[in-house]
């Protein structure tokens, strides 16, 4: 059983999960683990280790328009070396504090890798799922996608201290605060724009169409050709940018934390006649969008440095 099959399965014996954090009493709380072999490639220090982590679990609370709280995180490592740990707390504690939440400690464990494990707590009076996507909505992304597809370029090709920067990217708690006014369901990117698209369609029961140019990080766009931008940007995950849906009639496109794309519509999921398009302008960019469009169709898993690179259709 892959690790997907097994969250279905989680999904099937614990109703309250499936979001990307779970909502008790107008709290949110999530929890995530990385590990070295899969997650931090060689050339990622201590500090960055702390912030992506902490910031990954900070990025599910932004994904349900959550207000952060509070972070934690379990550190396990074969041994314990006083800097890399200093190093990791620093990380975790800078970037709990860019959004206005607090590191508060965690655990130490001897593990026979580097392993993270980190909960992020927030509050949200209104939390945003996954299943609110209605028929005729926008579809739209924070940002741009690519960013942790360009650091792992770069680690590869030794260029440490340019990758260390793009790993460590700002978690959408602000946006995604803003965006809760507006979204009919939302989620972050972690697993890549298209495997997001899936996941709310199927929690949503309807389909997407993105046919408009997506925004691609021009960091990606410096270190791969053009085939390798198209694959990147859309299937490649660990980016953290927001994914939701608007009603149509509110495409408010401008927030002053981060720009909002709107590269597609949602529809029916019976519906294929694909035979209308609209147009969005963002900064004098049109972007092409469907009225109606088909579910889209998962493919197998592809083999990547990230264990959540994977690919759908789109």
């Amino acid at each position: 059983m892959d690790e997907r099959s097994a969250l279905t399965r989680i999904t099937e014996e614990v109703p309250e999960a499936g979001d990307d954090a779970a909502v008790v009493d107008g709290l949110v709380l999530t929890t995530d683990m990385l590990h070295e072999s899969t997650d931090f490639p060689a050339g990622t220090t201590r500090y960055t280790a702390g912030w992506r982590a902490v910031a990954a679990s900070l990025s599910d609370v932004a994904g349900m328009g959550g207000e952060a709280v509070a972070t934690v995180a379990v550190y396990g490592a074969p041994a314990f070396d006083w800097d890399e740990l200093a190093a990791f707390v620093a990380g975790a504690t800078d970037v709990s504090a860019n959004v206005g939440a607090e590191y508060v400690g965690g655990d130490l464990d001897g593990h026979e890798e580097f392993t993270v494990a980190s909960t992020a707590l927030g509050r949200a009076e209104s939390p945003v799922q996954r299943s609110g996507a209605t028929p005729g909505d926008a579809v739209c992304v924070t940002g741009t996608l690519g960013r942790s597809a360009a650091a792992l370029r770069l680690f590869e090709a030794g260029e440490h201290e340019r990758a260390n920067e793009l790993f460590r990217f700002e978690p959408r708690v602000a946006a995604g605060q803003q965006l809760a006014t507006h979204a009919t369901a939302m989620m972050d990117s972690s697993d890549g724009l298209a495997r997001s698209l899936h996941q709310l369609a199927e929690a949503s029961d309807c389909g997407f169409a993105v046919e408009s140019p997506l925004p691609v990080a021009p960091e990606l766009e410096a270190v791969v050709d053009d085939d390798e931008r198209r694959e990147l940007s859309r299937f490649f995950g660990e980016d953290f940018e927001l994914v939701c849906t608007i009603l149509y009639r509110r495409r408010f496109v401008s927030h002053r934390f981060q720009p909002v794309t709107f590269p597609g519509r949602r529809c029916d999921s019976e519906n294929n006649r694909n035979n209308h398009y609209d147009t969005v302008v963002r900064d004098s960019l049109p972007l092409r969008c469907h009225s109606s469009c088909a579910r889209g169709r998962q493919t197998p898993d592809m083999t990547g440095q990230s264990r959540k690179y994977s690919r759908t259709t789109v």
